[in-house]
């Protein structure tokens, strides 16, 4: 599954919206979305405006093999919190998404983790998304690797 998410700033992201809906169209994936104040309704996608549970918003993140989010730190932190890899995608001013381009220092500063891929231009986003969905396989073989470790282990 991936998991996009827009945060709860006030004006939509409605250029990732629209992106991931047709991205979700044409891919043999679920996709789930936050879309936040996006005036924009998925169609090919299940989305939703907002979760008051955190609690549901770390499933999503742990569940997904991709977190696509804004530049918002928050949403990025939780995503790697929940050992999720990231493809971020700013918010820009020019686009009315946002008051000012903060979010491309935010994501250019979190892109020093390795789980973290950044796409400044929305036409790369899927050729971003295949390459990560075909990483994420391998990710997840590690993580399944490690828990079977850690509990070996743990009865020794």
């Amino acid at each position: 599954m991936i998991f996009v998410t827009v945060g709860s700033h006030y004006q939509g992201f409605e250029r990732l919206i629209r992106k991931m809906d047709d991205i979700a169209g044409r891919i043999d994936e679920k996709v789930i979305m936050q879309i936040g104040h996006t005036n924009y309704k998925p169609v090919n996608a299940k989305y939703f405006n907002f979760i008051e549970s955190f609690e549901e918003i770390e499933r999503l993140n742990r569940e997904a093999r991709i977190v696509v989010s804004h530049a918002g730190a928050g949403s990025i932190l939780t995503a790697l919190e929940q050992r999720t890899p990231v493809i971020v995608v700013p918010r820009l001013k020019k686009f009315n998404e946002h008051m000012d381009d903060h979010q491309l220092e935010i994501a250019e500063a979190m892109s020093e983790d390795k789980r973290v891929k950044v796409v400044d231009d929305i036409e790369y986003l899927e050729e971003c998304l295949e390459l990560e969905l075909s990483s994420a396989d391998e990710h997840n073989e590690n993580k399944l690797v490690d828990s079977v470790k850690n509990y070996l282990s743990s009865i020794s």
